[in-house]
């Protein structure tokens, strides 16, 4: 699937970088623009990738905003993105719209500039635009304290609504007890953008055909049922064979047995099993799935198509559907063996329950705070009989 890519607010800016990056080492093709957007100029002057002429700077016109952030105010963030839509459209000129199937909307659900105005943004995208619209939202961890609990849980239910279905990562599941904050993200954004890349780039790598080929209408597929989805994503070593005999020859092995193709059967699927049963980029109840996707990417020599069909059948009697697309994605030079599985609509999503009580509970606690602030305020200006008139 190639993709317009937009990476909204810090965090969303962070990982579109990332993803940037990924694409130019490993020769993908899955990006075809790229766009990020803030609010705080210093911001955007963290991006290592994404170049100076595709980062647009909002709410520089804003009295409260001037180039220096929203201060994790969403309310505000979706102000200054809807004062600014026509510089964002803009800057958006120059998508290729004839080269993409859709656009990608990155933000980070627990501040204010990703938070308020990604939502804004994708609604305005679907109005434009007869492609198609899909989010990635990033949850805060706990850690992050109330505020961002209460900003995400907001922010969460308005780009639901806004996209045609958003691809969730929780921090809270993937940052490490022993993660300094900034290598914590480094590190999550690195893998958050491996399993992107395998699954976006399934059908866009070089020009090897696909056996069983895996394309953007598959994609849109698997995503039409709204909501959210979450990724499932593993890895394994080359065999020995395969490392030992790289290139041409290796297309043309010929020299396989009957234990070899039952051994590679077996690998591929235990992959895509070790994949569902491994961490999600946010947990979810497998069972409570209404559609999924299986790709299978890395040197064609390693494939297996009854692997792959087992692995499918494993799924559907996991998920309870039958609405499950397997394919394969070769990636003649890759150094390791991937599958990622798509997993589209689940609505058991335990992170999502805790992240809005968690929400409720900071904004009941705000509002008693607020009550118990105002009549102390009140009583530390007046005096005690009210006996002295203000000025």
């Amino acid at each position: 699937m190639k993709v317009a890519l937009i990476g909204f607010g810090n965090a969303g800016g962070k990982v579109v970088d990332e993803l940037v990056a990924h694409q130019q080492v490993d020769d993908l093709h899955f990006i075809r623009a790229v766009l990020a957007i803030n609010s705080a100029r210093t911001d955007l002057a963290k991006l290592d990738h994404v170049p100076p002429a595709n980062q647009l700077l909002i709410g520089q016109t804003n009295d409260r905003v001037k180039g220096q952030g929203v201060g994790a105010d969403p309310d505000l963030g979706a102000t200054v993105t809807r004062q600014d839509l026509h510089e964002i459209e803009r800057a958006l000129d120059d998508v290729p719209l004839y080269d993409i199937d859709a656009f990608l909307v990155v933000a980070g659900l627990g501040g204010g500039t990703g938070s308020g105005g990604a939502p804004v943004l994708a609604e305005a995208l679907k109005e434009t635009y007869d492609e198609s619209v899909y989010g990635l939202g990033i949850l805060p961890s706990d850690e992050e304290g109330g505020r961002a609990s209460f900003n995400a849980a907001r922010s969460f239910r308005s780009f639901v609504q806004a996209a045609d279905n958003v691809l969730l990562f929780d921090n809270d599941a993937w940052r490490g007890s022993e993660d300094t904050v900034g290598a914590g993200y480094q590190r999550t954004n690195r893998e958050l953008a491996r399993r992107l890349a395998t699954l976006f780039a399934a059908g866009n790598v070089g020009e090897m055909v696909a056996e069983n080929a895996m394309d953007a209408s598959d994609v849109r597929r698997t995503l039409g049922t709204g909501g959210v989805s979450t990724i499932a994503y593993a890895t394994t070593e080359l065999s020995p064979e395969t490392v030992q005999s790289r290139g041409l020859l290796a297309r043309f092995r010929s020299s396989s047995t009957a234990s070899d193709d039952v051994d590679a059967a077996q690998k591929v699927s235990g992959l895509f099993r070790q994949a569902v049963q491994s961490r999600l980029t946010c947990p979810a109840d497998v069972s409570s799935v209404e559609r999924a996707l299986m790709v299978l990417a890395g040197p064609p020599e390693e494939f297996s198509r009854k692997g792959i069909e087992d692995a499918r059948s494993w799924l559907e009697q996991r998920t309870g559907t039958m609405d499950v697309l397997a394919g394969d994605s070769p990636q003649p030079s890759a150094d390791e063996l991937s599958a990622v599985v798509l997993l589209s609509n689940p609505t058991q999503v335990p992170r999502v329950d805790h992240l809005q009580r968690r929400a409720v509970e900071a904004k009941e606690n705000r509002d008693s705070k607020a009550g118990a602030r105002e009549d102390a305020i009140s009583k530390l200006i007046t005096d005690d009989g009210e006996q002295l008139d203000p000025l």
